[in-house]
């Protein structure tokens, strides 16, 4: 056999064991099958420290094509305003999906925002003390016309938090070596302030408050499992 004819042979099976060796370490096991699904409803009270659902807040729905898309990535969906005594208000928007593969990953904030006509001017990660855990998170500030709205958000992949893009895709590479396909829970709050620190500032007082009120089981669904930091 002439080398270039074993060179070729080499190649071809080669490739051949690189297909069956991505078949045999292609993610088969659902962590929500473990993890089990969570009720976003029960988990999120309604009321609590001074906050309440701000049942005069009017929700703005999606169109039909936008609700087709989000239902192909997330199983469930949560939104609401919340209110304090003070009259400040705080939306909060939760979106879980079981399955974080590629073609049904979540979409962060910063893509689904400009996505809606909306501007990001700041961009960049903190954290947050939460629930006795220090938890990562992204703060923007978007704005629309008149409309100037801060947001803090996080992305929980398994049971890892991810606050880009590159952690988000690095926590399923991680998690899918294991033979696990992850589920995820995107949380963002946001207010509208024209000034960034302040809404910031607000949005975490809430957040500590919001932390307090979860029962501790639910708190590794919502910020991540400790160890995992």
């Amino acid at each position: 056999m002439s080398p270039a004819r074993r060179h070729a042979l080499g190649i071809l099976f080669g490739a051949a064991g690189a297909v069956a060796l991505a078949r045999v370490m292609r993610p088969s096991i659902y962590m929500t099958d473990s993890l089990g699904k969570p009720d976003l409803e029960a988990i999120f009270p309604r009321e609590f420290a001074d906050w309440r659902v701000d049942a005069r807040a009017s929700m703005v729905l999606p169109s039909p094509e936008t609700q087709a898309f989000l239902n192909t990535i997330y199983n469930q969906t949560l939104t609401r305003t919340y209110i304090n005594a003070k009259g400040q208000r705080i939306m909060l928007s939760v979106a879980y999906g079981g399955d974080q593969s590629d073609a049904t990953r979540a979409h962060l904030p910063e893509v689904c925002y400009p996505a809606q006509g909306f501007q990001i001017s700041k961009n960049f990660a903190g954290q947050l003390m939460l629930g006795g855990r220090v938890v990562p998170v992204r703060h923007l500030m978007s704005n629309q016309n008149n409309r100037h709205e801060p947001i803090t958000y996080w992305l929980v992949v398994g049971d890892r938090v991810t606050v880009s893009r590159t952690d988000q895709k690095l926590a399923q590479f991680s998690l899918g070596l294991k033979g696990l396909i992850p589920d995820g829970m995107l949380v963002r709050v946001s207010n509208i302030d024209v000034d960034m620190a302040r809404g910031h500032q607000l949005q975490a007082a809430f957040l500590q408050d919001l932390a307090v009120a979860f029962p501790a089981a639910a708190r590794d669904r919502v910020f991540g499992v400790l160890d995992s930091q």
